[in-house]
């Protein structure tokens, strides 16, 4: 009996035991936190943005693009039924790279952009630094979505 240094709850446990135990124990624990902190990133709800904040954000962008269907255009395209149209389909003259992109205007894809266009489309012409208030960028999609007056 050698081997038995103590026991635990009417168990018998032997030399080793105790730190392979905590430290397999606290692998465990470890992975369950990583696992469960993955897992509500992953199931994030996009956030819910409020159109009369976005109208007063898109404010920033007026000088450059409308959101009114038939509105003159401007240095920028018209953003008027922009969510869900594809990247470059607006009667506008793009640039050769907003032209090759492979980009729907989806809500995720509008946030991304949003915050750094560049990183959406890399050689764009659109001069614009981003938004980057997550608050704000879900606040002008859903203006964009459903401008209101």
């Amino acid at each position: 009996m050698r081997d038995v240094v103590r026991q635990r709850a009417g168990r018998h446990i032997q030399r080793g035991q105790d730190k392979f135990m905590g430290k397999f124990t606290g692998a465990f624990v470890v992975a369950g936190l990583a696992a469960s902190a993955l897992a509500g990133v992953a199931v994030a709800a996009p956030a819910k943005g409020d159109p009369v904040l976005g109208k007063k954000v898109f404010m920033r962008c007026v000088a450059c693009h409308a959101v009114q269907p038939n509105a003159p255009m401007k240095m920028g395209p018209n953003l008027a039924g922009v969510v869900g149209r594809k990247a470059g389909a607006a009667n506008f003259k793009y640039s050769a790279a907003m032209k090759k992109a492979n980009v729907k205007w989806d809500e995720a894809t509008l946030d991304k952009w949003l915050l750094k266009p560049s990183a959406v489309v890399p050689g764009t012409s659109m001069a614009f630094a981003g938004v980057p208030n997550a608050e704000e960028r879900a606040a002008v999609i859903a203006y964009l979505k459903k401008p209101v007056p």
